[in-house]
């Protein structure tokens, strides 16, 4: 590809943290690469906000620190974006709305900040579902990212511009948010792998709002270990978040708590010597296999399963029997949820506010109707409908029981079958671009296998594992989900999968 980013020619971010140490790279040089094929890219429209002087003026800085002689942060110079829900200084944060097409926050979500003082370089504000409603990223404002491996398919939502991103070699790593798949839908459909963290253990404060009791952060990049360089350092308990935790499971919720579980799982499989899964129980639920799978996910995703045993993983069945009711759940506290966060958007302190309207109601009726595009409208209706009076206790509290007993389906596997759990991300490949336009449902429907992880609030991740759909050349997706806190664990199973295989080292002009 023209205008190949430097940092392309490193296979990791430690790689890439070595040759800047030396010197024998700046971050300025990093930046400029990167900057350049961002550019060169505009037709993935992955990228919402660039902005040349904001992102060398960092580079600049860690140019600084790394030239010192001290020791530099753990990501100085390396290059990143961030998914436009999350607030910046300085880069326009819009949540793929026209609500806030101009908004540039005053302050860094925490996330973004932790990045920053770590030394991470950012490249911009990376393309979202708006408000991260979707799972295609065909509802932003500011038209659909594409997939780096067939520009006419949808690269995964609502974090598609950070997983298109990563997957064309623009970053090494990019920010994301899983509500009810998010993180691990895209990194899927393309090809590089995502985590979405125990919810509660990396902050909120800062991320624009849509599922609050859903919603969190988590990495995306090209394999297991770029995601703990990632993930190690943003997670940690925040003051300025109601729902951050300060403990996970005994431990203290600090940086540094990730790395030390994937360290202590790596040094426990070395024991294993050729086999360092041996006594891993992964459970395959039998409701993953259903018609809703395509086939050649179905194969790919029992070809995985096979590599993990060839590693010394015994595969065990478990059932999820609630698996068909997370669809209905989730789209019942997502949306009323959402209906709240979205109700501060009124035109009157900040965001899109309609050129004419008579009295105050209809100056709010007018700019919300303008500003919102037809997913968010659908879901702000849905979700006012079910908490409205004589609705809240059929639908909202039901779901909310309903959720309880997901979340116990899951433990009960833990508890008495299995280490972690294992199956398809999605039921089908990258579907083409606007395939879903005239039915919202079947959109709803493709995110089966990772909704009843959100709503338990479990740690889980992709790894890619295969290549199907037209001519087997789109990435297939391999969900591997953990028990609450087991990011680490999660992290160390999948990097001997990917050290057994080299699906994660694909690359779209490869295939």
């Amino acid at each position: 590809m023209a205008n190949t980013p430097l940092h392309t020619q490193f296979d990791s971010i430690a790689a890439l943290r070595q040759a800047l140490t030396s010197r024998s790279l700046s971050a300025h040089e990093l930046a400029v690469s990167a900057l350049d094929a961002a550019e060169a890219r505009a037709d993935l429209n992955a990228f919402l906000h660039i902005d040349r002087d904001l992102t060398l003026a960092q580079a600049h800085a860690a140019d600084k620190l790394l030239a010192s002689g001290q020791d530099a942060p753990a990501l100085a110079g390396v290059p990143i974006a961030h998914k436009d829900v999350f607030v910046t200084r300085g880069w326009r944060s819009t949540a793929g709305s026209k609500m806030l097409a101009n908004y540039v926050s005053p302050f860094d979500a925490t996330v973004v900040e932790r990045l920053h003082e770590a030394g991470a370089v950012s490249l911009g504000k990376l393309n979202c579902d708006e408000f991260a409603m979707g799972s295609g990223n065909e509802n932003s404002a500011f038209g659909p990212a594409r997939n780096p491996w067939d520009t006419s398919t949808i690269p995964g939502g609502s974090s598609g511009g950070s997983a298109a991103a990563v997957a064309a070699g623009l970053v090494m790593a990019a920010t994301g948010t899983d509500t009810g798949g998010s993180v691990r839908q895209p990194a899927a459909l393309c090809g590089v792998s995502g985590i979405k963290p125990t919810y509660g253990t990396v902050s909120r404060f800062g991320m624009i709002a849509y599922g609050s009791s859903l919603d969190q952060a988590g990495p995306i990049a090209r394999h297991a270990q770029d995601l703990l360089d990632i993930l190690d350092p943003i997670s940690g308990f925040d003051p300025r978040d109601s729902t951050s935790l300060e403990h996970c499971n005994g431990s203290a919720n600090v940086p540094g708590r990730i790395r030390s579980q994937y360290e202590q799982a790596l040094q426990a499989q070395e024991a294993g010597g050729s086999l360092p899964l041996k006594g891993l129980r992964i459970g395959v639920p039998k409701e993953f296999v259903n018609d809703k799978l395509d086939a050649d996910v179905a194969k790919a995703v029992q070809a995985a399963l096979q590599a993990f045993e060839a590693l010394g993983a015994v595969r065990v069945e478990v059932s999820l029997p609630r698996t068909e009711l997370s669809i209905p759940t989730y789209y019942v506290i997502a949306p009323a949820e959402a209906s709240s966060n979205l109700s501060r958007y009124d035109g009157v302190r900040y965001g899109h506010r309609a050129a004419q309207y008579g009295d105050l109601a209809e100056m709010t009726s007018r700019s919300r109707t303008e500003a919102f595009g037809p997913e968010v409208l659908r879901r702000i209706m849905v979700g006012t409908y079910v908490l409205s009076h004589g609705y809240y206790d059929a639908y909202y509290l039901q779901a909310q029981r309903v959720r309880h007993m997901i979340a116990d389906d899951f433990q009960r596997a833990f508890a008495d079958h299995c280490d972690v759990i294992m199956g398809p991300v999605t039921p089908t490949t990258a579907k083409h671009i606007g395939d879903n336009r005239e039915d919202p449902v079947a959109e709803w429907l493709a995110d089966i296998y990772t909704l009843g992880v959100s709503l338990a609030g479990l740690p889980a991740m992709s790894v890619p594992c295969g290549f199907g759909g037209a001519q087997g050349r789109l990435p297939i997706g391999l969900q591997i989900i953990g028990n609450y806190f087991h990011e680490g664990q999660l992290l160390a199973v999948a990097h001997r999968y990917q050290q057994a295989t080299d699906w994660h080292q694909r690359k779209p002009e490869q295939q």
